[in-house]
């Protein structure tokens, strides 16, 4: 099934958390907290101004995003777990440096 959002919101996979602290600590399912990072999945087309003119989504399918850890709607989709956010939601996008992208 597809999925796609309408006005100005967006569709994002969450990413999961590390399981290890940095000094190899194993944490427990029950002691995760809920990433607050993610993968955007799918983008509506955008909201509307007063004049009804379309303004399109900054987003794009593929972008790691970081949002507020209350934001969105979660939805189960194909068995995948999925939340629904507004736009304005997400706090930024994650973009990789340009050594790491050398280093890939």
């Amino acid at each position: 099934m597809k999925f796609r959002p309408l006005h100005d919101r967006v569709v994002v996979k969450r990413i999961d958390a590390e399981e290890k602290t940095a000094g190899g600590i194993i944490i427990p399912d029950t002691a995760k907290e809920k990433p607050s990072q993610g993968e955007v999945v799918a983008v509506g087309p955008g909201g509307r101004d007063e004049s009804g003119k379309l303004i399109p989504i900054d987003l794009k399918v593929g972008d790691r995003v970081l949002f507020g850890k209350w934001s969105g709607t979660e939805v189960k989709i194909d068995g995948q777990d999925l939340l629904i956010m507004k736009e304005s939601d997400v706090m930024g996008v994650l973009e990789v440096s340009d050594s790491k992208k050398k280093a890939a």
